[in-house]
């Protein structure tokens, strides 16, 4: 009888060891657990450089337009300070104009008192 049980116990000893993974089955778990690691390591390394990319390309859109603003308002700048300039010719021709139409006037007014 001891030796039944006996034999029983060491029977399914064995078969429990033999429904188990083998060396190999281990191995290639652990290798696809390594790969999935690799592939998710390697798209976050992906997603970090295209994240990069697009930061950089979106400082460079706005270097280029606010080199492009710069120069907008240079030239706004230049426009208002050439208006500016006629502006002041345009007075002094005005104070010159009223200048010789006062001495008009006056010689006029001259005229005037020498006849009657």
């Amino acid at each position: 009888m001891k030796k039944t049980i006996l034999s029983a116990f060491v029977i399914a000893s064995m078969a429990f060891v033999a429904c188990g993974p083998s060396a190999e089955e281990k191995a290639a778990t652990e290798k696809a657990k390594q790969d999935s690691i690799a592939a998710v390591e390697a798209e976050a390394a992906a997603k970090a450089a295209e994240d990069s990319m697009k930061a950089a390309q979106e400082a460079e859109a706005a270097a280029m337009k606010a080199a492009e603003d710069s120069m907008k308002m240079k030239a706004m700048q230049d426009s208002m300070d050439a208006l500016s300039g006629k502006m002041k010719n345009m007075e002094q021709k005005a104070k010159a104009v009223k200048a010789k139409e006062k001495k008009v006037k006056e010689a006029y007014q001259e005229q005037s008192k020498g006849k009657g």
